[in-house]
């Protein structure tokens, strides 16, 4: 997994980088990766959509979504930012998975990853460090990164900006699915075990980590935007630190940390195309809505009566 992530460091850490050129670097056989460039007003980004095809038409899909700002805050800062950590696991993951492909170890199921690559994105001040915001609006992005076809979506983002979580590695949120954050997938922290060696990490949300952006509330980060867009379970991967470092930082992109959140994207993607990996119970989700309601209006920014 090194090998992928340095490559993906290669590719991103760049003035240049575009999405282009790592489509070009993933094209293969059973791997087809599109490029979208979009603007809005005087920001823009490409992002990727990279598709891995699977051998059973029926299997799940996965979706793997590498959420961030920008992988550069030019000209603020020079190189590769802290914030590039969602994109360099999602495509590190996709290297590996079109590796595996060529090689003929392919996966029952399809998965989608998808990100942007954007070298010069925007930093904001934001407590209690700066926040890279993204050169176009959350609902923008997860226009292009989710889609209906992802049966479960991984969403990885850079989660080190914060005083919630001190702890250096990577972490798994709760599963939302709909508004509701649900337990921890007991399978998922399987998953974490055997690709860490350690006792897995989570991450603590709050009921408006799983809001909309724009509705001028506080949010931990990105990480759980895609399950704004998506009746699908997401988990949010987060990247972390021991102390709060900023977004738009430099030199704080740590490389065994990308692997070991790589690898674990990659397992996952093994399981679940197999039904060895669950995201949250049906049964029980469907009691808890009995029970008290749907939460599918903190989906929203505002709730519609």
């Amino acid at each position: 997994m090194y090998t992928h992530v340095q490559r993906a460091v290669s590719l991103l850490d760049d003035p240049n980088a575009n999405a282009a050129a790592v489509a070009d670097e993933l094209a293969g056989p059973h791997v087809a990766a599109e490029v979208t460039a979009v603007r809005e007003g005087a920001d823009r980004t490409a992002f990727l959509d990279v598709r891995v095809a699977g051998t059973d038409a029926d299997a799940p899909t996965l979706g793997v979504v590498g959420r961030l700002g920008g992988v550069g805050a030019r000209p603020e800062e020079t190189g590769l930012v802290s914030d590039a950590d969602g994109a360099v696991v999602a495509v590190a993951a996709a290297l590996k998975l079109a590796a595996m492909a060529e090689r003929g170890d392919r996966l029952p199921g399809d998965v989608v990853v998808t990100t942007h690559v954007c070298p010069d994105a925007p930093v904001v001040p934001h407590d209690p460090v700066p926040f890279m915001t993204s050169p176009v609006g959350s609902e923008t992005m997860n226009e292009h990164e989710v889609c209906d076809e992802m049966d479960a979506v991984l969403s990885v983002d850079a989660t080190k900006g914060n005083r919630v979580h001190g702890e250096r590695g990577f972490a798994i949120t709760p599963t939302v699915k709909e508004g509701w954050i649900l337990r921890v997938s007991e399978d998922l922290l399987d998953v974490v075990e055997r690709v860490t060696g350690e006792p897995p990490s989570t991450l603590t949300l709050t009921m408006q980590d799983v809001t909309p952006y724009g509705n001028d509330v506080h949010h931990v980060n990105s990480i759980l935007q895609p399950g704004t867009a998506t009746d699908a379970p997401v988990v949010g991967v987060a990247t972390t630190s021991a102390t709060p470092v900023a977004g738009s930082a430099t030199g704080a992109n740590y490389l065994p940390d990308l692997a070991a959140a790589a690898g674990f994207v990659v397992e996952v993607a093994k399981d679940f195309g197999r039904g060895r990996a669950s995201f949250y119970d049906p049964e029980e989700y469907e009691r808890l809505v009995s029970l008290y309601g749907s939460m599918a209006h903190l989906q929203s920014r505002e709730r519609h009566e």
